[in-house]
């Protein structure tokens, strides 16, 4: 979990990841910053993530993300 906070800390380092329910919905990640978080989670965690994970349920928050990467590897 820590990896995944630090990358999105990377990506919108004046947000807080850990107190946000919808990172979408509250504006902490756009379409551009999921593809960016995409491509470092692939490339970090060593993973290839179906474009059919690519959606904004599996991006919600810290939980439903770090469900979407439990299907990937063991985190």
């Amino acid at each position: 979990m820590n990896e995944v906070i630090s990358i999105l800390t990377v990506i919108r380092p004046e947000c807080d990841f850990t107190r946000c329910d919808d990172f979408i919905k509250e504006g902490l990640l756009d379409s551009l910053d999921i593809v960016t978080l995409v491509a470092e989670l692939e490339d970090r965690l060593g993973i290839c993530i179906d474009g059919q994970d690519i959606s904004p349920e599996n991006f919600k928050n810290l939980d439903t993300l770090l469900a979407l990467l439990r299907r990937y590897t063991v985190l």
